[in-house]
């Protein structure tokens, strides 16, 4: 009978608890629009979830549903994504100028449970507050990854790969009388994901060469299961209270899981590569983004840890 009482007196509380949170956050959505010239918000908005019951439809493509509100309400209007306001543009000047004229006010990413517990407390760049350290670790990404004169000092990686591809498919035509069926993409895909981790790490990962090796199998595990975690549309997300269906769902449990993996094989990479810097000096053609990551943190006045995170990050990032 106390049982009984005492579960009538919790759900009567997680009443209460729910019915305030309705109207805290539509008094906060009401208190938003006031807040500036906001554009047009697509009607049927609820409480708490917003339009996410609007976007959600099985058989439903979200770009399509998208495409149905622009041609309701304008090139541009806005939504709610729980208690996130979101604006959607469907004009190519006007996202030209929000990524140029106006790239500072959307440099900043929403914060998100995937890239807080698998992107090192959302450190990675591309997801990272606006600030001092995104500008500084964007354009150490561009100038020592991305940039045309270290393009041309690892275009020996791509080369060597497309080599690599060239000579198995050969050998496979070979022993097959001259003839074999291939699967393009995957390889391609492979290739392409091979030429970038070499780039990174100097490793190759991604070959049918790569297959038996337990370290390698690692690697693509844990960065498979990254992007498809990544890609999921969370409910802590859009509504923070809903952040246990993601712990019901084991969703949460898969992410702290996949960080372990991640950051052991990333780990491992860094530490080989500060191991190989105390034993010999390294060519410019042998240095990989680690080794040009390594040797400017060795010249600022960062911890070690701090200094492995940072890397890392950036790393994971760049894939």
């Amino acid at each position: 009978m106390k049982t009984l009482t005492e579960l009538r007196e919790f759900s009567l509380f997680a009443l209460l608890l729910a019915i305030i949170s309705i109207i805290l956050a539509t008094i906060c959505a009401k208190g938003n629009k006031k807040n500036g010239k906001m554009p047009p918000e697509v009607a049927g908005s609820w409480p708490v979830i917003g339009h996410l019951h609007l976007l959600g439809g099985r058989n439903q493509l979200l770009h399509k549903t998208l495409g149905g509100m622009a041609d309701e309400y304008g090139s541009i209007f806005s939504i709610r994504l729980g208690i996130h306001p979101t604006i959607v543009v469907s004009d190519r000047e006007i996202v030209k100028e929000c990524f140029t004229a106006n790239d500072r006010v959307f440099s900043t990413r929403p914060k998100s449970l995937a890239l807080k517990i698998m992107g090192y407390n959302q450190t990675m760049f591309g997801f990272a507050p606006y600030g001092r350290y995104w500008r500084d670790i964007r354009k150490l990404v561009m100038v020592e990854l991305l940039s045309n004169h270290r393009l041309e000092l690892l275009k020996h990686v791509r080369n060597s790969e497309t080599s690599l591809l060239m000579k198995d498919f050969y050998e496979k035509s070979s022993r097959n009388g001259g003839q074999v069926v291939v699967e393009m993409k995957q390889r391609l895909s492979d290739m392409a994901m091979n030429i970038i981790v070499r780039m990174i790490s100097g490793k190759r990962y991604f070959s049918a060469d790569a297959k038996g090796n337990q370290e390698a199998k690692r690697c693509q595990e844990a960065l498979g299961n990254f992007f498809y975690l990544v890609g999921l549309n969370l409910a802590s997300d859009a509504v923070p209270l809903f952040s246990w269906l993601d712990l019901v769902k084991g969703y949460t449990g898969k992410m702290k899981r996949t960080a372990r993996e991640l950051d052991c094989v990333l780990g491992s990479w860094v530490d080989e590569h500060r191991r190989i810097r105390l034993n010999r000096s390294i060519s410019d053609e042998e240095k990989d983004f680690i080794h040009v990551m390594l040797s400017i943190m060795d010249d600022s006045n960062v911890s070690v840890d701090e200094a492995d995170t940072t890397v890392k990050s950036s790393c994971l990032v760049s894939i």
